[in-house]
C-alpha cells in the first residue's frame, strides 16, 4: 500500500499529512437559519442521506434531542501526544468549547485546540500528578487537585491566584455546590471534606468510609452529596449536618466514579472495578439499570450534556462503551432481564434491567482510560488514558462505514487483515504525527514569550554603565541589539577612512590615530549618581501617558532618555550634547572625506544591505521594500474538477 505523503524516493520533500479539523460553525448556521418555533409547525431540514455530500446537512445534537443514537461517538478524530509523554489523568473542556484542558502525571495542564486538535500551551501546577479538576456551575473558576493533597484555584485564563493544602493524601475527586459557594473533595485519607470557596476553610468532614474515597459529586439542585469508596459502598450525605443518609450497595469491588445526571437529577450513575456501571433512582433508592459490556473494571464515566439517556464509560482495558438507557441492545444468545422496573407492576422489587452497549470501541486506548469529558455542544468526546494519549471521538459522517474496520475497533492485527491499516505505514504515520505535535508544541511555547512594548524595542541598551547594560524601560533584561524586519547591519569598514589600513576593523592597534586618549572623569560627578540619574530617565511613563516621539528618531527605536545635564556640573570646555534627534559630530558623512553611511537603516541613506534571497514577487525590493503579490488565479476550474471527483456536493 503506497503512501501518498511519502515522495522522498524521487528526491522530493515529504508533505505534511492534512490535520483533521472539525468545524461545527456550518452545522450551527444550518440549524439557526432554518429552525422554527414549535407552534409554527415542524422543521424543514433536508433529510440526511448516506453520502458525504450531505455533510453540510448534519445538525448539532441540540437540534435532535429526541434522537440520541445520532450522537454516539463511534469515529476516531485525532490522537494528541504531549511532549512530556506522561499518563493523562484528567480531561476537561473549556467552558466555551474551543479548547481541551488535559492534566498529566507530572503536574502540567496541557491545552489542546478543540477544532484542529493541535497543542497550544502548557501550565505547570506543581510536580505531582493532577487527579481531579472541575468547573464551577457558572464556569468562571476551575478547581484542581493533585496527589499531594493541594487544591488549586484556576481562572479561565489558567491564572492560578490561590492554592492551599486540603488533604494529607491524594485528592481523587472534586465537586461544586449548586451555588458555587462551597465544594467537596474526596481523598485517599478515607474522608470527604466540604470547603468554603471564598475563605478556603474546612466546614465539614465525612469519616464513615472505611477505605480510600475515590469519587464524589454534589447534586445539581439539592443538598445532597454522594461518595464512592474502595470499601465497595456508595454513601449519600447531608452537607448541612454531615450525616450519612443512606448507603447504596450492589458493586462487588472498588467504586471509581459517582456522577449525578444534570438533565435527570433523580438518576445517579456509579462505576466500579467489578466491570459494571449501575444507574440508581433516588426516588426509590435502588438501582434500576446495570450497564454491562466491560471485560475489566470501569474506571470513568460521563453523561451526555444534551441527551439524558446517553452515557459513555471507559474501561481498565482501554475500551470505550456508549449506552442508551432506552435501548437494552441485548446481544444474541444472552438471556438477561430486558424489562425496565418502570414498566413493572412492582418497581421496588423488580430486578434491575441489563443494558448492553449501543456501540463499543474495544481498542480505543492501549491502557486504562482515566477520564472522559463531553464537548459542551455534545458532538465530541475526549478521553485521557494511561497510554499517554489524548484522543477525540465523534459521530460518523453521512455514508461513512470505514470506521468499523479501523484499528480501534478491530485492533492492529484485525485491521491489517482487513487491509485498512498497514503496520509499516501505520508506525510511520504515528511517527509523523508525533513530529507534528512536537512542532506545534514548540510553536505554542514560542507564542507564550513575553509580548508588548518590550518586543518593539528589543536591543535598546545603554552601554558603559555597570548594572545598566541591556536593560529595558522597566528594568527587564533584553537580548542583543536588533531591529525587527531589518537584516543584521555590518559595521562600516575602517578602510573607508583615509590613512587607515584594510586590517583595521576589529584591531585597535592598527588605528592608533583614531583611538584617542581615555575619557577623563567628570569632576563633581561620581559613577553612582550618574547611574541613578540614568536609571530615573528610563522609568516608564504613567499609564495612559506616552512620551511624544523625538523629531528625526528612527522607526522602531524608543525615545532617547532625557537627561538634565545641568545637574552634572559640566566643566569648562566640555562639549555640549547634540540636540534631540541629531547625530553627534564625528560620524561618517559629517566632515570626514570619502566616508559613507552604512546601509540597511531606513531614512539614513547608504547602499543598503542585500535582502535575503526570496522567491519571485514576494521578495522585498531594494527600491520600495514592499511585498508584492501576483493576482490569485481563478478557482472555477479547480472547483469543477473537485466536483467531478465527488469531493463537493453536487446540485440536487
Amino acid at each position: 500500500m503506497a503512501d501518498p505523503y511519502d515522495n522522498q524516493a524521487d528526491g522530493g520533500f515529504r508533505r505534511r499529512r492534512p490535520r483533521p479539523i472539525t468545524d461545527y460553525g456550518s452545522s450551527i448556521i444550518q440549524w439557526m437559519s432554518n429552525r422554527k418555533p414549535g407552534y409554527k409547525g415542524s422543521y424543514h431540514y433536508e433529510q440526511e442521506r448516506p453520502s458525504l455530500s450531505y455533510v453540510v446537512d448534519v445538525l448539532p445534537p441540540p437540534a435532535k434531542r429526541d434522537v440520541p443514537a445520532e450522537s454516539i461517538p463511534i469515529r476516531h478524530l485525532h490522537t494528541s501526544l504531549g511532549k512530556s509523554k506522561k499518563p493523562v489523568t484528567v480531561v476537561r473542556w473549556m467552558p466555551e468549547g474551543r479548547r481541551l484542558l488535559a492534566g498529566v502525571h507530572n503536574g502540567e495542564f496541557m491545552l489542546w485546540n478543540g477544532m484542529s486538535f493541535n497543542f497550544e500551551t502548557v501550565t505547570a501546577m506543581g510536580s505531582s500528578s493532577l487527579r481531579a479538576a472541575e468547573w464551577s456551575n457558572r464556569k468562571d473558576w476551575l478547581v484542581a487537585a493533585n496527589d499531594e493533597g493541594t487544591v488549586y484555584y484556576l481562572q479561565p485564563t489558567l491564572n492560578n491566584p490561590h492554592q492551599f493544602k486540603g488533604h494529607d493524601a491524594p485528592i481523587r475527586d472534586i465537586a461544586f455546590a449548586p451555588g458555587d459557594t462551597k465544594f467537596v473533595t474526596a481523598s485517599d485519607d478515607n474522608t470527604c471534606k466540604i470547603w468554603d470557596f471564598t475563605s478556603s476553610t474546612e466546614e465539614s468532614i465525612f469519616k464513615d468510609h472505611g477505605w480510600d474515597v475515590k469519587a464524589c459529586d454534589w447534586h445539581p439542585t439539592k443538598a445532597l452529596i454522594v461518595s464512592g469508596s474502595k470499601d465497595h459502598s456508595v454513601r449519600l450525605w447531608d452537607p448541612r449536618t454531615s450525616r450519612n443518609l443512606t448507603t447504596l450497595h450492589g458493586h462487588k469491588n472498588a467504586i471509581t466514579a459517582t456522577v449525578f445526571s444534570r438533565l435527570r437529577d433523580q438518576l445517579l450513575a456509579t462505576a466500579g472495578r467489578d466491570g459494571q456501571t449501575r444507574i440508581f433512582d433516588l426516588r426509590m433508592m435502588r438501582d434500576v439499570a446495570i450497564l454491562r459490556g466491560h471485560d475489566k473494571g470501569v474506571t470513568t464515566l460521563s453523561w451526555h450534556p444534551i441527551h439524558p439517556s446517553l452515557i459513555s464509560t471507559g474501561g481498565d482495558d482501554g475500551s470505550l462503551n456508549s449506552f442508551l438507557l432506552t435501548e437494552p441492545n441485548t446481544p444474541p444468545g444472552v438471556s438477561s432481564t430486558t424489562v425496565s422496573p418502570y414498566t413493572s407492576s412492582d418497581p421496588r422489587s423488580a430486578p434491575a434491567q441489563s443494558i448492553y452497549p449501543a456501540h463499543r470501541i474495544p481498542h480505543a486506548h492501549d491502557s486504562s482510560i482515566w477520564s472522559l469529558d463531553w464537548h459542551p455542544l455534545g458532538h465530541i468526546l475526549a478521553s485521557g488514558s494511561n497510554d499517554h494519549y489524548t484522543r477525540f471521538w465523534s459521530r460518523a459522517q453521512p455514508g461513512q462505514t470505514s470506521y468499523v474496520k479501523d484499528k480501534y475497533h478491530l485492533g492492529e492485527e484485525g485491521a491489517e487483515a482487513q487491509g485498512t491499516w498497514d503496520r509499516k505505514f501505520g508506525k510511520q504515520q504515528a511517527r509523523e504525527q508525533e513530529e507534528q505535535e512536537a512542532e506545534d508544541e514548540a510553536e505554542g511555547l514560542e507564542d507564550q514569550a513575553p509580548s508588548g512594548a518590550q518586543a518593539a524595542i528589543a536591543g535598546f541598551t545603554i552601554p558603559g554603565l555597570p548594572g545598566l547594560s541591556h536593560m529595558g524601560t522597566n528594568g527587564a533584561s533584553l537580548p542583543a541589539p536588533s531591529l525587527p524586519g531589518i537584516a543584521n547591519i555590518p559595521p562600516p569598514p575602517m578602510s573607508l577612512l583615509p590613512g587607515v589600513p584594510n586590517n583595521a576593523s576589529g584591531n585597535p592597534n592598527a588605528r592608533p590615530q583614531f583611538n584617542g586618549p581615555p575619557i577623563p572623569s567628570i569632576p563633581g560627578v561620581d559613577a553612582s549618581s550618574l547611574q541613578r540619574l540614568l536609571a530615573m530617565s528610563q522609568q516608564a511613563p504613567p499609564p495612559g501617558v506616552a512620551q511624544p516621539p523625538i523629531p528625526g528618531s528612527l522607526p522602531g527605536f524608543p525615545n532617547a532618555p532625557r537627561i538634565d545635564f545641568s545637574q552634572l556640573n559640566l566643566p569648562a570646555g566640555f562639549p555640549p550634547p547634540p540636540p534631540p534627534g541629531q547625530l553627534p559630530p564625528g560620524l561618517p558623512g559629517l566632515g570626514v572625506p570619502n566616508a559613507q553611511m552604512p546601509g540597511g537603516i531606513p531614512g539614513l541613506g547608504g547602499a543598503g544591505v542585500p535582502m535575503a534571497v526570496g522567491s519571485g514577487t514576494n521578495t522585498p525590493t531594494a527600491a520600495g521594500g514592499a511585498r508584492r503579490r501576483a493576482p490569485l488565479p481563478s478557482q472555477d476550474a479547480g472547483f469543477k474538477a473537485e466536483q467531478a471527483r465527488g469531493n463537493y456536493r453536487v446540485a440536487r
